[in-house]
């Protein structure tokens, strides 16, 4: 269980820094289990290999423009922070004023000091966490915090999608294709890149097939994609990120277990969101609950039978979660013909269907 079987060599150029002219047109790469055969497709093509009875699990999160650029009001400094979800015991956000965040550059700042954000916006510094570099803040802004975030905030690309310049059509261009079509409530500062490729057409031809597609809800944290530092995986411990399955959802996911349908997840964190919940109560049920499931091989997989998901980052615990599922060895020879295939990697990037 060594970090280091998990690396391997990416060139830059492979880093996709925008999205796909249309969402659909992504390059699809299909990995069969049971003959061991890698398929080369696009993502148009995926209407085609979902079977009839099929149950399609998608993350409906939403990302939060997550991301304050302003000044410390002492100095002028200029102060970047990065909100990853609220303190307030019922997580609701339009009136969560107290945040866990992190702050670039941390050594400029400490208890009380305030960051400009706008005239109507502040940050006001109020703990500095033990761990990981974290700190609680207060935003000062009078009315609805989420209105203010969309009028201030920039949506939080993760940093190896390089935006040097506040250009406002990339502005417009990452609040529209950083988001699934079926984005529903706010609450994440990552998006559940996987369904980045879904549109309302293609849902709707799977519907029209006889595909049953479901809905949950895992808010996506800094933590699933925080970098493993230990060498020994099983030292690794993922940060907790809150889930929500209604009983709509978890009534349909049983009744298609129990009919022997395939349950397909869309992403890692629907993954994380079914496998969860069946690990804490035994079937899949209601509930708003957190998720610190690392899954790594070897990993007997109770809800997931296959999965949709883009490529990873090196030495990632989703790069861990998916040879979970296909086979570590099998996964290193898909992402090396995807390299030989110039694929586009990581978020804007292309996806595989793990079947």
């Amino acid at each position: 269980m060594l970090l280091s079987e998990y690396d391997y060599n990416l060139p830059e150029e492979l880093i996709a820094q925008m999205p796909a002219d249309k969402r659909e047109n992504s390059k699809m790469m299909v990995l069969n289990r049971d003959n061991h055969t890698i398929e080369h497709k696009h993502f148009y093509d995926i209407v085609d290999y979902i079977y009839s009875n099929s149950i399609l699990v998608l993350n409906n999160t939403k990302v939060l423009p997550a991301r304050l650029y302003g000044i410390k009001e002492e100095t002028g400094a200029k102060i970047e922070v990065f909100l990853l979800k609220t303190t307030d015991k019922d997580n609701t956000i339009c009136d969560g004023h107290n945040w866990e965040v992190l702050i670039k550059p941390s050594k400029r700042v400490k208890i009380g000091t305030i960051i400009k954000i706008s005239e109507e916006l502040s940050v006001r510094v109020l703990e500095k966490k033990e761990d990981d570099g974290e700190w609680i803040v207060e935003l000062l802004c009078e009315g609805n915090v989420l209105d203010t975030l969309h009028k201030y905030g920039n949506i939080p690309l993760p940093p190896y999608i390089e935006r040097k310049m506040a250009n406002e059509d990339l502005k417009k261009l990452d609040f529209e294709r950083y988001q699934t079509v079926y984005a529903k409530d706010e609450g994440s500062v990552a998006a559940p890149t996987a369904g980045l490729h879904f549109t309302q057409e293609i849902l709707k031809k799977l519907q029209d097939k006889g595909v049953e597609v479901i809905y949950v809800t895992l808010n996506v944290g800094m933590g699933t994609f925080r970098p493993v530092k230990c060498e020994n995986i099983l030292e690794h411990k993922m940060h907790s990120e809150t889930f929500e399955i209604t009983q709509e959802a978890a009534d349909r996911i049983n009744k298609a277990k129990a009919d022997g349908k395939k349950i397909i997840a869309v992403g890692t964190t629907s993954v994380r969101t079914l496998e969860t919940a069946f690990q804490k109560y035994g079937k899949i049920q209601a509930c708003h609950d957190h998720s610190e499931l690392f899954i790594y091989p070897p990993y007997e997989f109770k809800v997931v039978d296959e999965l949709i998901t883009n490529f990873h980052l090196p030495k990632s615990t989703l790069l861990m979660l998916v040879s979970a599922l296909a086979g570590k060895d099998f996964i290193f020879e898909a992402y090396k013909e995807a390299i030989e295939n110039k694929y586009r990697f990581f978020s804007y990037g292309d996806c595989m269907f793990i079947r």
